[in-house]
This record gives structure tokens, C-alpha cells and sequence, in this order.
């Protein structure tokens, strides 16, 4: 995926979870965080940061903070990203060869998963995960505790056991990672859950991208440390 008319700015504060205050060429501007996360160890003070500037002129904040650096390292952080970026690397066949229906945002019984999909006469379920935490080259899920994240993959196995596929794809937003592994530390219980979903038979994925500024591509599979 692309972003346009991009600027590099200096992070200074996050007053809430949806503006931050950054200097752009000399002037203090309002942005839009588009990652309602905490992001404590990205967005520090005098870090840099690249945003995108907005088209709607009825918008209160002039630009969207899109990527930041943390040492050698480029993060995505924007939210909508890894969805977007996992449908056009599976309609690229990329996810499942003969692919021939990716249906976002599906309700089944109770639950809405981020993808549903067809295969001839496979069929299943996806659910994506955006990773914006590293430690020492390896890559971390969740940043935070999520029981969110929890109720997804129990979903998920509930969907493996009447019949259909399932999978969650871990959409790493930067590149270089050694592994990806749960964050039992924040949260030990997303851990227990993904690592029962994993002896289901829910297939967990996890993608390491290409970063750009002004891209994010997904690039290539990383170890899964359950």
C-alpha cells in the first residue's frame, strides 16, 4: 500500500491516544495518530516521525502520523494498515493459491472476523493482528493486554471446530525481525489462548513487511516462538 504527499517532523508529546504534537519544518502541528494503541516505546520525544498530509479540508488536524523510527529500525504504526495490506497479499495469491472469494468484515453466529474466504470448496476464516513492538529483533504481540485479542482467537477455534479453516496472520509493520512470539509478559493470557488455538489446528502466521516512508508491503515469514 501506498501513502502520497508525505513530510518528516520531530515527535514532542502525545497529549490522548488521538492527536501528538509534532515540529514539521520549523512549526508546531496537531497530527492525527492513526493507532489508538500506547506505543510507549515508539513515540518519544525527538523522535522521527513521517506523516501523511490530508486531502479533506473539513478535517481538523492537517496531517496523519504514519510511520516512526526507533534506532535502524522504520515502524509502521498506522492501525488500518495490516488489513489492508494482508488483502492485497492474499488477492496476490500470496495467502492461499486458488483463492476466489476475500470477503472483509464477516459476521458468523456471534462473531465478526476480519476476512472470509473461499478456496473451491475450502472455506474459512482470518483474523489480522498489526505488530508495531520489538524487543531486541524480535517481534511482540500485544503491546498492551487485549482481551479483545483473546475473544478473537477463541473464536477462532470455535470456527475450526464446526468445519471451517481459520488462521491469524500477525502483520509485522517493520522488517529484519528474528522471530515473532505472544507477549506473555504483558499479557499472559493472549499467550495461553493463541498457543491453544495453535493445538486446534488455527494455523498462525506471522509476516514481517516492507517499510517505506511511504509503503508498507508485506514481504516475508518470520519463525512463530509459541
Amino acid at each position: 500500500m501506498q501513502y502520497h504527499m508525505m513530510k518528516k517532523g520531530i515527535f514532542h508529546i502525545r497529549p490522548n491516544r488521538f492527536i501528538a504534537h509534532v515540529e514539521v519544518a520549523g512549526a508546531m502541528e496537531v497530527v492525527h495518530v492513526k493507532n489508538t494503541g500506547r506505543c510507549r516505546e515508539l513515540l518519544v520525544p525527538g523522535a522521527v516521525v513521517y506523516l501523511e498530509e490530508g486531502h479533506n479540508p473539513a478535517r481538523k488536524t492537517k496531517y496523519d502520523l504514519i510511520a516512526v523510527e526507533k534506532g535502524d529500525l522504520l515502524i509502521n504504526m498506522d492501525a488500518q494498515a495490516p488489513n489492508k495490506v494482508f488483502r492485497e497479499w492474499a488477492e496476490a495469491g500470496g495467502f492461499l493459491p486458488g483463492l476466489t472469494l476475500l470477503r472483509p468484515e464477516t459476521t458468523w453466529g456471534n462473531s465478526r472476523f476480519d476476512f472470509y474466504w473461499e478456496a473451491g470448496e475450502r472455506r474459512g476464516f482470518v483474523e489480522v493482528k498489526g505488530v508495531t513492538l520489538e524487543d531486541g529483533g524480535h517481534a511482540r504481540f500485544p503491546d498492551a493486554p487485549t482481551e479483545r485479542g483473546v475473544k478473537h482467537l477463541e473464536e477462532l477455534i470455535r470456527c475450526q471446530e464446526e468445519g471451517y479453516e481459520a488462521a491469524v496472520c500477525f502483520v509485522i509493520q517493520m522488517a529484519g525481525m528474528k522471530d515473532f512470539a505472544p507477549n506473555d509478559v504483558t499479557h499472559p493470557a493472549f499467550g495461553e489462548a493463541l498457543r491453544r488455538a495453535a493445538r486446534s489446528g488455527v494455523k498462525i502466521l506471522a509476516m514481517e513487511c516492507d517499510v517505506t516512508p511511504n509503503s508498507l508491503t508485506i514481504a516475508r515469514p518470520v519463525d512463530v516462538r509459541l
